[in-house]
């Protein structure tokens, strides 16, 4: 009886390509992250994956609603005094972004650049007696006509 015995070399190599076999075979079962909106305020940022997001197709209009009222799970703390940057990943801006403020379009046109300043003091204005120290704003992908990706994130007013 003869038994076939790799030599080192060969081990190693069969060993090598079943690894690089079982790493291809479990990215391939991942999704693909959605892009990302990112919001700084001075050295703070926080960034996020979309809370709805369809792959660049538009979102279904009877989950649009749905995902505007979502709640943000992202956080940061800013003055008035601050300055608000705002990116997103060049994709997003390809199609164009809106702010959205408690789930209403805050602006007319799309934004088709990747980067943009805001103060602080623009999410924080509320009518005489009413006071508030927390917003939501949203970034909303779209084309003008359709909302394609949806990122959230809440504000809260340094105290």
């Amino acid at each position: 009886m003869t038994v076939a015995f790799f030599s080192g070399s060969r081990r190693r190599a069969a060993v090598a390509l079943g690894a690089v076999s079982a790493g291809l075979l479990v990215l391939s079962a991942c999704d693909k992250p959605t892009p990302l909106a990112t919001l700084t305020v001075g050295t703070d940022s926080v960034h996020s994956e979309a809370a709805c997001y369809n792959d660049g197709d538009a979102i279904k209009e009877s989950q649009v609603q749905q995902c505007l009222n979502k709640k943000a799970e992202k956080t940061i703390t800013v003055s008035t005094d601050d300055k608000i940057r705002f990116g997103v990943d060049p994709e997003i801006a390809d199609h164009g972004w809106t702010i959205f403020l408690g789930g209403q379009q805050a602006e007319p046109e799309p934004y088709k650049k990747t980067y943009r300043t805001i103060p602080a003091s623009a999410f924080f204005s509320s009518q005489p007696g009413e006071a508030t120290d927390k917003t939501q704003v949203t970034i909303v992908e779209n084309t003008g006509k359709k909302l394609t990706g949806i990122w959230h994130f809440q504000l809260k007013k340094d105290s």
